[in-house]
């Protein structure tokens, strides 16, 4: 018998056997549906999650007060770390390869107008953030240059606080009221989103001197720098760090890269979303226990044509076959079928859900495929070996 032969005989035998069949290819259809559509949440999640953080730039390092690591020291020795300054963001900046520096101190505080307020966040910053962190202002301008030392009492506000203080009315120009001083309001931000949960658009931007004097603070929270593409990242550390402590005396700061933050965001991302694969697997699992267990019945119930078969000549190979290629058919069918509710439905939620994100991972979904086949050939192994070595003359005499 030809491999076309077994191909047809075993398509009308599943064809004759419609419901059975049917109810065999669920288990992988919903399997193969499950996983391509948790995957495909778990990708969108991924993809949004580094393009929110990558949205400011890539080629930036952080540098935050404090060594983040453990000292076999007392804690009246670690409690001597100097404060990061206006003085070290300004050094820093003339390092070399060093296209921008931004220092940062962040807060919340009460904005005002005339007549109109509510408690929103502050960030003090440099003139150089529009450049570091890819944001520009759609009306006036950011903070002036030069002004580290005796800034004036300038505020830039977001697209979203700028709408709930004034509405439509044009801000430049307009007095506001942060804390307990006045500021002149020069310049309002582009539309820039969350970013991890910040809404960065419901924000005042303030010089960073007199943020330190608002919050009361001594250091800075964080400095951020922009380096240039012509340096690599290695070499700007090092000179961060032979700068920095010859300022501070020794390494009382940490820095952390955006490729170093990017790794760990997708170490983190990916085992989610193998982790969210796995439990759609579960139903692939549930699938390939119906493959065998439907199959092991047809063998019981097919007894007598398997002795009909053996008894016109039919070799044991050929049954073997035979039974093997059902399984098969099946899972594919089941896998195909899978693979179309599967992305259909992945389709719809994107169209009745946009603020979803969703990105159907293909890699998942090629594997998915490939393991309902697998399933059908190791379920449908042990039914065919039940079969193919079953006795033409006792298979004859079971009826």
């Amino acid at each position: 018998m030809s491999y076309l032969d077994i191909l047809l005989l075993s398509f009308r035998t599943i064809v004759s056997h419609k419901l059975r069949s049917a109810l065999t290819a669920l288990g992988l259809i919903i399997g193969i549906a499950a996983v391509i559509i948790l995957t495909s949440l778990g990708r969108g999640l991924h993809s949004f999650v580094i393009a929110e953080f990558t949205q400011f730039g890539t080629n930036i390092i952080g540098i935050h007060p404090g060594k983040k690591s453990t000292f076999g020291l007392s804690g009246a020795t670690i409690s001597t770390v100097r404060p990061l300054t206006m003085a070290d963001a300004t050094s820093l900046g003339k390092l070399g390869g060093i296209v921008a520096v931004a220092p940062v101190v962040q807060g919340n505080a009460r904005v005002e107008t005339d007549s109109k307020q509510r408690r929103s966040n502050v960030i003090g910053v440099g003139y150089a953030v529009p450049q570091v962190w890819k944001m520009r202002p759609v009306l006036g301008q950011f903070l002036p240059s030069g002004e580290d030392a005796n800034p004036r009492a300038f505020a830039v506000l977001g697209d979203k606080l700028a709408t709930e203080l004034f509405g439509h009315v044009n801000p430049l120009g307009k007095r506001i009221r942060i804390g307990t001083d006045r500021y002149r309001v020069i310049g309002v931000m582009e539309k820039k989103g969350q970013m991890l949960g910040f809404d960065m658009d419901d924000t005042v931007y303030i010089p960073a001197a007199k943020a330190l004097e608002m919050f009361d603070r001594e250091s800075l929270m964080e400095i951020d720098l922009l380096y240039g593409d012509n340096i690599s990242v290695a070499t700007v550390q090092k000179n961060i760090k032979q700068l920095l402590i010859a300022r501070h005396g020794r390494e009382d700061f940490t820095l952390v890269t955006q490729n170093q933050m990017l790794e760990s965001m997708n170490s983190v991302l990916n085992i989610l979303t193998m982790a969210v694969a796995a439990l759609g697997g579960i139903s692939l699992l549930v699938g390939s226990v119906g493959i065998i267990t439907i199959m092991t019945i047809a063998v019981s119930e097919r007894v007598s044509e398997i002795g009909l078969l053996r008894a016109i000549g039919a070799e044991k190979k050929t049954i073997f076959k035979l039974f093997l290629c059902e399984a098969l058919t099946l899972s594919a069918a089941g896998g195909l079928l899978g693979v179309v509710s599967g992305i259909g439905t992945v389709q719809i939620i994107s169209y009745i859900l946009p603020a979803l994100p969703t990105e159907l991972a293909w890699s998942y979904v090629a594997a998915a495929f490939t393991l309902s086949l697998f399933i059908g050939i190791v379920s449908g192994v042990m039914p065919a070996l039940k079969a193919a070595h079953l006795e033409p003359l006792q298979a004859l005499h079971s009826e």
